[in-house]
């Protein structure tokens, strides 16, 4: 942007020299006003946002962080309080930075399933599944749920930092009458997850609204309004996720806290909700799924259907099943106490490097330090003894069995 240029008045008559000065001025007020929408236009692309729950949750004190592009709260009194609360109670995240997708239209349901990779005919109008959308070298774009919520309705919601290029993607193959819409600005969600779920279900919708089976979403009246509810989560635990336009947020948030009292309800936060995903080996994209990793790799094949006889990605994954993948995905338990795991820490086995921590933490479950990493598949073996490299000292490590964290192990 370059700055206005100022005539020479001096050899004008007056009558030119005022309207060189009005002409002048002008183009100068116009100057400073680019400058300074492009100073908002920065601001407002470096700045987090927020979600419908923002203000709730610096009134009960959360520590809040960026995360994906908003401000999110990583914890209100502590990861483990928090864990231990969703492990033997119950406790409530807000999911509202996740994205949600809706697609609609003649055809969706055959173009979805040449979209993403599990079989969406399999889907009846009110469950849901697992899924992945894939660029065509396999690799792995987003992990999302697909909802089919009408005969040729969806909703997919997909990873807050994956929402516009998934968005994009999508477009790219849209073809009419198939219509999208990002409605991701305008909704949000929380998930409610612990053993005592069933209670505060009864106790938020009525005692007379059973819960919807697994993997299943319905939609429910709530205080004058509609929201959507569906039995999944990211924690192990028996939950629902409930989905629901932004100005109802604070009304669900509030009611679900008041009547969770009894029940030992806490807010939890992002945490928690890796503390607890991680227990449980689900992966986390950006940090275990990448574009540069394919679902076999990461050990998610169950969620892929290659007798389907097209989808983006089919033909690398194919490759991948027949040859093997050259890395594998694998959790594993620390042997001894001392300093947790960390993303990008070196694996070894006998000395020999042979892959990198995706994902670690100190389980507040098992009180022993657990993660994933990507190793050679020579190595992928259930017991195998590994090191992992902290600080410039090798700790022993054994590859374990999925899930890290079982019932009967608390």
């Amino acid at each position: 942007m370059n700055a206005p240029t100022f005539p020479l008045l001096l050899d004008r008559g007056e009558d030119e020299r005022e309207e060189s000065k009005l002409e002048a001025a002008s183009d100068y007020v116009a100057f400073l006003r680019n400058i300074c929408l492009s100073l908002v236009s920065l601001v407002n692309e470096a700045a987090p946002k927020q979600t419908p729950l923002y203000d709730e949750h610096v009134r009960l004190d959360a520590k809040m962080v960026p995360f994906a592009g908003w401000l999110m709260p990583v914890q209100y009194t502590s990861i483990v309080q928090e864990h231990q609360a969703v492990r033997n109670t119950v406790g409530i995240f807000d999911i509202s930075h996740m994205g949600q997708l809706i697609v609609e239209g003649a055809g969706t349901r055959e173009w979805l399933n040449a979209m993403l990779t599990n079989n969406i005919d399999k889907l009846d109008v009110g469950m849901g599944q697992y899924t992945f959308l894939l660029n065509e070298r396999g690799g792995i774009i987003d992990d999302l749920i697909v909802y089919r919520i009408g005969d040729q309705k969806f909703l997919l919601v997909v990873n807050a930092a994956r929402t516009e290029d998934d968005f994009a993607w999508l477009q790219k193959y849209l073809c009419a009458p198939i219509q999208i819409e990002n409605r991701s600005a305008n909704f949000g969600g929380v998930a409610i997850q612990g053993p005592r779920i069933g209670e505060l279900f009864h106790a938020l919708f009525g005692k007379g609204i059973e819960l919807p089976p697994r993997n299943a979403i319905v939609d429910l009246p709530f205080d004058g309004t509609k929201v959507s509810v569906a039995r999944t989560g990211y924690t192990g635990e028996d939950g629902i996720e409930v989905f629901f336009r932004a100005n109802d947020a604070v009304k669900l948030w509030n009611a679900a806290l008041e009547k969770g009292k009894p029940f030992g309800i806490k807010p939890c936060g992002l945490g928690a909700r890796d503390t607890l995903r991680l227990e449980m080996c689900y992966p986390l994209n950006g940090s275990d799924l990448s574009p540069e990793r394919n679902p076999i790799g990461a050990g998610l094949g169950f969620f892929i259907d290659v007798t389907k006889p097209n989808f983006i990605g089919r033909d690398a994954l194919l490759k991948t099943k027949e040859i093997g993948p050259r890395e594998k995905l694998v959790p594993f338990r620390m042997k001894n106490k001392g300093p947790p795991p960390r993303p990008h820490y070196a694996v070894f086995h006998n000395g020999e490097r042979i892959g990198e921590v995706t994902s670690g933490t100190l389980s507040p479950s098992l009180n022993w330090g657990v993660g994933m990493a990507y190793v050679l598949a020579a190595h992928a073996k259930i017991g195998a003894e590994i090191a992992i490299e902290i600080r410039g000292q090798k700790f022993p490590a054994t590859i374990e069995k999925k899930p890290l964290y079982k019932k009967s192990a608390s």
